[in-house]
């Protein structure tokens, strides 16, 4: 009797949960700033560097499951990828790529440590789709540049996905922000060739639609409705490249008369932009600011940015 009461206290404390154990489950583990930063800009900094390393913090691995990654729920861990992309999006370029780096870095680390974890794919998955997908608000191919070129390089990165890793990284690496934009010919309105670095004007925003895209339509609708644009354009400062890149010119050609007069209107007529070899088109309308060397300001931007950018100007 006494022997079978000594088994069961040692089975007792052998289930109980160790003190100061965390629980299977947790709620993401946000790094913690040190106090010496006291100044919003540097806490911004701080926190997009070291964003990801209490969670993967390679002491330990937690729940892994079709609805958990490292502990935390999957809904949870997607909320925080969107707040580490509206981070970067406030941080200098150079500093948002370091942190990028950084956060394949700590993923692909942890992955090492605990092969048998969900982190390196599922969170991977999940910055791709801030950061890469073109439907994101918050989409920046020259901050995912960092995180896809690791991707493609990497030994934890299954074969059968590494050659769209590789496509991937390459079309970010066209048309970078601050590198002189590929050059282009195209045909306007008049029949007349032209090339993209012949536009000469401080400020263009070149643009790749279509006018049959909604999308396009709600751009040109908030562009008239900007007086700040429209003084820009009227004085010349600003030039506006509307260039189709479809197939059917039968369609570009009926719908010429509805697009601005004040704009360059063209198409390109050798189809090159639509072969990726110059400019990775992946949704209309795609939009660049150059400024008068050609140099991209922004890339494959969001309207609101280019909106933003052009009224404070």
């Amino acid at each position: 009797m006494k022997r079978l009461l000594i088994l069961l206290v040692l089975a007792a404390v052998a289930c109980a949960p160790k003190k100061n154990q965390p629980p299977a489950v947790r709620d993401f583990p946000m790094a913690e700033v040190p106090t010496m930063f006291t100044e919003p800009k540097q806490r911004l900094a701080w926190l997009s560097e070291h964003f990801w390393d209490r969670y993967c913090d390679t002491s330990r691995l937690y729940l892994c499951d079709s609805l958990t990654i490292n502990g935390v729920k999957a809904e949870e861990v997607e909320k925080q990828v969107g707040l580490f992309a509206t981070m970067l999006q406030q941080e200098p370029l150079e500093a948002g790529q370091k942190a990028m780096a950084r956060c394949f870095a700590r993923l692909e680390a942890f992955q090492k440590a605990h092969p048998e974890g969900n982190v390196y794919k599922e969170v991977s998955a999940l910055v791709a789709r801030y950061f890469y997908d073109p439907n994101s608000p918050v989409r920046s191919e020259d901050l995912y540049l960092p995180f896809v070129s690791s991707l493609a390089v990497s030994p934890l990165t299954e074969e059968a996905l590494r050659p769209g890793f590789v496509w991937d990284a390459r079309n970010c690496a066209l048309n970078r922000t601050g590198t002189t934009a590929a050059d282009f010919v195209f045909v306007d309105t008049a029949g007349k060739k032209r090339s993209l670095h012949g536009i000469k004007a401080r400020w263009l925003l070149l643009i790749f639609g279509n006018p049959d895209c909604n999308a396009c339509q709600e751009l040109l609708t908030q562009m008239e409705a900007s007086p700040a644009v429209s003084e820009l354009i009227r004085k010349g400062t600003l030039k506006v490249a509307d260039i189709y890149i479809d197939e059917d010119l039968s369609l570009w050609k009926e719908r010429m008369a509805s697009y601005p007069k004040t704009w360059i209107n063209g198409y390109d007529p050798t189809f090159t932009i639509r072969t990726d070899r110059l400019y990775a088109v992946r949704a209309l309308p795609s939009l660049y600011l150059l400024d008068e060397e050609k140099k991209v300001l922004l890339k494959d931007a969001l309207p609101e940015q280019v909106l933003g950018l052009l009224e404070s100007l």
